[in-house]
């Protein structure tokens, strides 16, 4: 949090009351004030045991920019997710602020989202979907965002919330990022959800006619980028490929001609790390829509990130990037 010094001089004073006056003035018009020009790193509390970290980066000065909602997985927080995925520094470069919702360690004793739980899988019941949602609404409210730029990204746990905020709040979200999670699924509790991980879920085109049915009123085709390594032993990497079979159908079901199998595929190779495969998903005029990335010999980790947080590894493609990327691109 910042930290106030004395203002002793008479001159210094009198500028800091008129300053001071002025941003008053400004926040009672519901203007969104300029940023400093310096970045910022603040944490917040929401209630209900949760909080919620915000970066600003030092390019910020009150015109629009894009919101990027980052969702850690299991034993992390916004400090080590944020280091990891050397997000911040990407904000820095690109000029959009990032949002780091924090779980309640008293609601998951490992820090997990409680993704399998079916009342965090619907819009409305006050559970994790509709907290993230008022953060993001925070948000806004405290700074010039633009609402067309919303994207939320996650890993694993985190990942598999990332896709249920897609699907409950896609008048929120423009795009989504998953990242070692899986789609959509069946899972109605600990047991289910543990068992998704290990198998997959079992029906992933009936999981993408139930997005889209959650979606309800709001309901729209959903760009969806995913990255895997296919040595996961944590969350098996089949969950990668059903998250693609799923929001396929959802678009399908909201409009779009998106095709159930990928339309193309390329090979790529980080210099001194890992393969990748990279799978593209068209419809019928060519649009991608749907990209997922698999990353050869990789675990459980964040594709690309540093090692200066958890569940990283800096030999696969960066995904902080190639997300961003994505989002931009649609």
């Amino acid at each position: 949090m910042a930290v106030l010094t004395p203002i002793t001089s008479g001159l210094a004073r009198l500028l800091f009351v008129l300053s001071f006056a002025l941003v008053m003035s400004l926040a009672g018009t519901g203007l969104k004030l300029a940023h400093a020009g310096s970045s910022s790193w603040t944490e917040y509390y929401y209630g209900s045991g949760f909080y919620f970290k915000v970066y600003v980066p030092s390019t910020y000065t009150g015109s629009q920019v894009p919101l990027m909602v980052m969702l850690h997985g299991c034993q992390q927080n916004a400090d080590d997710f944020a280091a990891g995925t050397q997000m911040n520094s990407l904000a820095e470069q690109k000029n959009f602020i990032v949002l780091y919702p924090e779980m309640n360690y008293a609601a998951n004793p490992n820090g997990c989202w409680n993704w399998f739980y079916t009342y965090n899988q619907v819009r409305g019941s006050g559970g994790e979907p509709d907290i993230i949602a008022g953060m993001v609404n925070w948000v806004k409210s405290h700074y010039a965002i633009n609402s067309s730029k919303v994207y939320v990204a996650g890993l694993s746990a985190g990942g598999f919330m990332a896709t249920i905020m897609g699907v409950t709040y896609p008048d929120i979200f423009h795009a989504v990022g998953v990242h070692s999670g899986g789609d959509y699924s069946y899972a109605y509790d600990a047991s289910t959800g543990l068992a998704v991980m290990t198998y997959g879920t079992i029906n992933p085109v009936a999981d993408g006619d139930s997005a889209y049915q959650q979606m309800g009123t709001h309901a729209r085709p959903v760009p969806v980028i995913e990255f895997h390594g296919d040595n996961d032993t944590v969350v098996n990497p089949i969950n990668g490929t059903q998250c693609m079979q799923q929001w396929a159908r959802t678009d399908q079901d909201a409009g779009a001609s998106v095709h159930s199998n990928p339309d193309s595929s390329w090979n790529g190779q980080v210099s001194g790390g890992y393969s990748y495969t990279v799978y593209n998903y068209n419809d019928n005029s060519g649009k991608n829509w749907l990209q997922h990335y698999v990353v050869h010999g990789m675990g459980h980790a964040w594709s690309g990130g540093s090692t200066a947080g958890s569940y990283t590894d800096p030999y696969g493609p960066n995904a902080s990037q190639i997300m961003w990327n994505f989002f931009t691109s649609h």
